[in-house]
């Protein structure tokens, strides 16, 4: 197997500023402010929101988090996991009327070691998959391909969580699909 050395990545692993626009913590942040288009916001709930990952394994890449700022799963009250539990099915309906996958990857990188690269705010990832969708790219160049854009993906998605049975849908295109 070849190897492919990239010594100057180590410099933006370990940047002390990864997130120049964010104060402390980007799940805490982002939903605060109102692009929530420009920030991948597609869904909220009373206790959770939905985002598209920015640097997604697939398209459609999503991460349900949970408003209250914990890494540790065990904080969360009965509330707080029912909501989140109920937005991650929407999650799951909204992907797959939007990009119909074959199935998914769903679950959560708790503490430091799992391999997360936020480990103080939980998220649950949920990653679409398509049967084949692992090709030579990530077995020979350890390279991802994505499909299609982050807007597009978004589009759809934004869509699909619209159509669901109790979706408050803003006028504001560039705003996230609500959830009461």
């Amino acid at each position: 197997m070849e190897q492919v050395f990239a010594p100057w990545r180590i410099d933006w692993i370990k940047r002390e500023d990864k997130n120049p626009d964010i104060d402390d913590c980007v799940f805490c942040e982002l939903p605060e402010r109102s692009a929530d288009r420009e920030n991948l916001l597609l869904a909220r709930s009373a206790q959770a929101f939905v985002m598209l990952n920015n640097y997604p394994y697939n398209p459609g890449h999503a991460m349900v988090i949970p408003r209250t700022h914990t890494g540790d799963y065990r904080d969360l009250t009965d509330e707080q996991l029912l909501d989140h539990a109920r937005l991650k099915q929407r999650t799951f309906d909204a992907l797959e009327a939007a990009l119909e996958p074959n199935g998914f990857n769903a679950g959560l990188n708790l503490g430091d070691g799992a391999g997360g690269s936020i480990d103080d705010h939980l998220h649950t990832h949920v990653v679409p998959r398509w049967e084949g969708d692992t090709n030579f790219m990530p077995v020979l160049s350890d390279t991802s391909v994505i499909v299609e854009a982050l807007e597009e993906t978004y589009d759809r998605v934004r869509e699909a969580f619209a159509g669901q049975e109790g979706a408050i849908v803003p006028d504001d295109e560039d705003e996230a699909i609500r959830f009461e």
